[in-house]
């Protein structure tokens, strides 16, 4: 099994690895959600805020109630719908009828995820919980202190003990392989992401500082949580604290700590197994995506790298100055239930400069007082923004490069590129000749394999995730939506933009723009 062949495939060759008569069997399809039995529940408040404004100055002493708050905006679900479909899709059986809606976005609205979260708080037991999305209650898979176990499985980086919950997001691979097969690799990676995106921002709405850490022993977190990497591991590891964050994290310039293994660690605690339940009586295997996840975990933290910054080219001077713009005030409850994908409901209008400049600008931007442990503050530099416009007031249509930093548009190629993203298109459910503005995310070719082998094509996907999800918060902010997809011809983008001499290649597309309302049907689960 060539596993660097697989990845090249998952992204530039996608046939290779998504057969093509795969059929989904919607009747024995997973449950958007895990469901643990027979173990100690502790129930979360149903009464949740129903808006979310700007963060406060001094953040509430953590307690049960916001940690039920922050969970169910996180994860948590808030609405049914049921989309119009075609007479054959409905007489094939080819979708579920209803769709219990999340907050975040999700690939086939699958949510693959799980949250996990050890928590320190007076009023619960100390120890290691499920979140249960369709009960809102957290079930105790663990109990116990376990800071210093914690502290060693993330290279001694994080002062646990300052932190007063560390969530785990995990993806479980079934849930994505029954639709996708081999391609749920990926899309799992950015989904992943997206949901880091989510703790990040309703963190940051609760006044709270955040960390993820993509590097940690694999072996001994799943072991701790209970969870057989056969079928479900975990990809990232947010801490939460009241406190800044320069108080709980350990300088990357100072001497690392000790070297430990996860070997270590498993000793120290004993295997646990708990029965759930995941909606499926036939789960197939997934070898390829079994294998990959084991070939990229970490097994020591010698291994751990700290990802350096890209070196970047000064651009030309620009095509297009845009327009300074103020950051965004928004409510991020009102937001969230307005995000959705348009699909085929996009409608072409003039956009104001004043709009394109404002969604790159706050598309770039990082949430809060956040850090990656691997690689600094914010949002990663090894990605950018890159946009094709029509019809955007002041601005030539065009292939474009986004400076973040100068705030400015690159001119790469002048003209109407439409015709060009919708052949790209592998599958032809959206009309993006109704799209004023079409973002990629763009990352290097190497997705870091230099440094961190097979792990590092994970990492960059969730961070590719991260920057998704700050994209379409902040375009249903502003009143329009997104539509992100993995489905492209990465080549034929990549050409639009001349990234191959870049070294780069497009990870994820989002036509962003206006939109007529959907033929869907949603009733809300709360207010």
């Amino acid at each position: 099994m060539n596993l660097e062949a697989f990845l090249h495939d998952l992204h530039f060759d996608v046939d290779k690895v998504r057969p093509p008569d795969w059929i989904p069997d919607w009747s024995d399809a997973p449950l958007p959600y895990k469901l643990y039995r027979g173990l100690p529940t502790v129930p979360l408040p149903a009464s949740v805020p129903l808006t979310l404004e700007a963060p406060p100055v001094v953040p509430a002493t953590p307690d049960l109630t916001h940690i039920g708050h922050l969970l169910w905006y996180v994860y948590g679900i808030h609405r049914l719908s049921q989309t119009s479909l075609s007479l054959e899709a409905a007489a094939s059986g080819t979708g579920p009828a209803y769709v219990q809606r999340r907050f975040l976005p999700s690939g086939g609205a699958l949510y693959p995820n799980e949250l996990y979260v050890y928590l320190r708080l007076p009023e619960a037991p100390w120890g290691i919980y499920h979140y249960d999305a369709a009960h809102h209650r957290l079930v105790l898979l663990r109990e116990g202190r376990f800071d210093p176990y914690l502290r060693r499985t993330l290279a001694d980086r994080i002062d646990v003990s300052a932190c007063f919950a560390t969530v785990f997001v995990s993806t479980v691979f079934w849930n994505g392989f029954f639709k996708y097969a081999d391609f749920a690799y990926r899309l799992q990676a950015v989904d992943s992401g997206v949901a880091v995106g989510q703790v990040l921002e309703v963190a940051r709405r609760f006044g709270y500082t955040a960390g993820v850490c993509f590097q940690f022993l694999d072996r001994a977190v799943n072991h701790l949580l209970g969870l057989s990497d056969a079928d479900e591991s975990v990809y990232a590891v947010v801490p939460l604290s009241v406190h800044p964050v320069a108080r709980w994290v350990r300088n990357p310039d100072d001497e690392p700590g000790e070297d430990v293994s996860d070997a270590d660690l498993l000793d120290e605690v004993d295997p646990v197994r708990h029965d759930h339940h995941v909606g499926s009586s036939r789960v197939l295997a997934c070898p390829r995506i079994v294998a990959i996840n084991r070939a990229s975990q970490l097994t020591s933290t010698r291994m751990f790298r700290r990802l350096t910054r890209s070196t970047r080219v000064p651009p030309p001077e620009p095509a297009v100055r845009l327009p300074a713009a103020e950051r965004l005030s928004f409510d991020f409850a009102a937001a969230c239930k307005r995000r959705r994908s348009p699909g085929a409901d996009f409608v072409l209008q003039a956009v104001p400069v004043l709009s394109l400049a404002s969604l790159l600008a706050e598309g770039a931007a990082p949430a809060g007082d956040w850090r990656e442990f691997d690689g600094g503050p914010g949002h990663p530099d090894s990605l950018e923004l890159y946009v094709c416009t029509y019809g955007v007031d002041g601005v030539p249509d065009g292939a474009y490069r986004y400076d973040a930093q100068a705030h400015v548009l690159q001119g790469i190629r002048p003209g109407d590129h439409r015709p060009v993203l919708q052949r790209a298109l592998s599958m032809p459910n959206l009309n993006l000749f109704q799209v004023p503005v079409c973002v990629h995310v763009v990352g290097r070719r190497d997705h870091l394999v230099t440094s961190l082998g097979l792990r590092g094509y994970r990492i960059q996907q969730m961070q590719a995730g991260i920057m998704l999800h700050r994209l379409l918060l902040v375009a249903a902010a502003m009143g329009w939506n997104g539509h992100p997809l993995l489905g492209f011809e990465a080549p034929l983008c990549d050409d639009l933009y001349d990234l191959p001499a870049r070294g780069q290649t497009a990870l994820v597309q989002v036509p962003i723009g206006p939109h007529r309302p959907g033929p869907r049907w949603e009733g809300a689960l709360h207010g």
